[in-house]
């Protein structure tokens, strides 16, 4: 029926934004017991954990041999240095301002299609980039204060574009495989390269209290597994440029769940600047999605 199909889609892209806004909170809260790299891992490996179940009832597509270096460069980009960076930078960065660095990872796309791909850029897009990164100048510098400012904002930053670079290999090199599975391959690869901080993770596993323990739980199940297998299932409902749509709730959520969960209060200067990040991404996306419409007319 297509009331309880309607349903089923808006609860799943309710589970979606829940999830990933819950992630700046939960990294704050898994920073308390465990170094970035650490925590990075045991996320990983429990999701990887679960995505293995997963994939033992629901079936995958399994890998060709000349495929491997295109997954080892999707779980290095979209896990291994990504939640590397993002751990590292959130040390230093609110969990609200955070969540807007991490949404800029358009505006990073769009440099990408153009000094990698050679797409043409039009000055309209090459406006959204330059308004976006005015915006990414107030949240940090209104996150710390400006005489406060450090790496750690760039870092965030980084992992920003090393989801962009993930998006474009997926888009330009990985239509073999289905999303379910890149997904899979994606978590599992990124996990593999993220072995290197094994020494010692056992250590902090038994020394971290239980509640940190719970917020660590619900990084690698929710955000890290659970989430992309919602996001699977809303894609193929709904077309892509309406479904990123819902993507720009998160960070407003993430600054609600932060204040909870984290005592945060972002100050005006974040506020405004989040504004100005979240207007020029979309932006670019209504840009992309009417130039889509005028192709189909045509």
């Amino acid at each position: 029926m297509p009331s309880t199909s309607s349903f089923k889609i808006i609860l799943a892209m309710a589970f979606v934004v829940a999830c990933w806004a819950y992630s700046p909170t939960g990294i704050h809260l898994g920073l308390q017991a465990y170094d970035p790299g650490h925590l990075a891992l045991l996320r990983f490996l429990l999701a990887s954990l679960l995505m293995a179940v997963l994939a033992a009832f629901k079936g995958i597509r399994l890998p060709q041999l000349r495929d491997m270096p295109l997954l080892l460069a999707l779980g290095f980009f979209a896990v291994s240095l990504h939640h590397v960076a993002l751990n590292i930078g959130q040390q230093s960065v609110s969990a609200g301002a955070s969540s807007v660095l991490a949404q800029s990872s358009p505006l990073f796309s769009t440099l990408l299609a153009r000094f990698l791909f050679k797409d043409q850029v039009s000055a309209w897009r090459w406006g959204c980039v330059l308004l976006g990164f005015v915006g990414v100048v107030i949240v940090v510098s209104g996150d710390k204060g400006l005489g406060d400012i450090d790496a750690h904002a760039l870092l965030i930053l980084l992992a920003a574009v090393s989801w962009s670079i993930y998006f474009a290999l997926q888009k330009h090199h990985a239509r073999r495989y289905d999303g379910f599975s890149l997904a899979c391959y994606a978590v599992w690869s990124g996990t593999l390269l993220l072995l290197i901080y094994l020494p010692g993770l056992a250590e902090r596993v038994m020394q971290a209290p239980l509640r940190v323990q719970w917020a660590v739980l619900a990084l690698g199940v929710f955000p890290s597994a659970l989430a992309y297998l919602a996001w699977g299932f809303v894609l193929k409902h709904v077309d892509l440029s309406r479904a990123t749509m819902t993507l720009y709730l998160i960070p407003p959520t993430a600054m609600g769940i932060a204040s909870v969960g984290l005592g945060e209060r972002p100050t005006l200067m974040v506020l405004a600047g989040s504004a100005v990040v979240l207007i020029s991404v979309l932006a670019l996306n209504l840009e992309r999605r009417i130039g889509v419409v005028r192709t189909a007319a045509a």
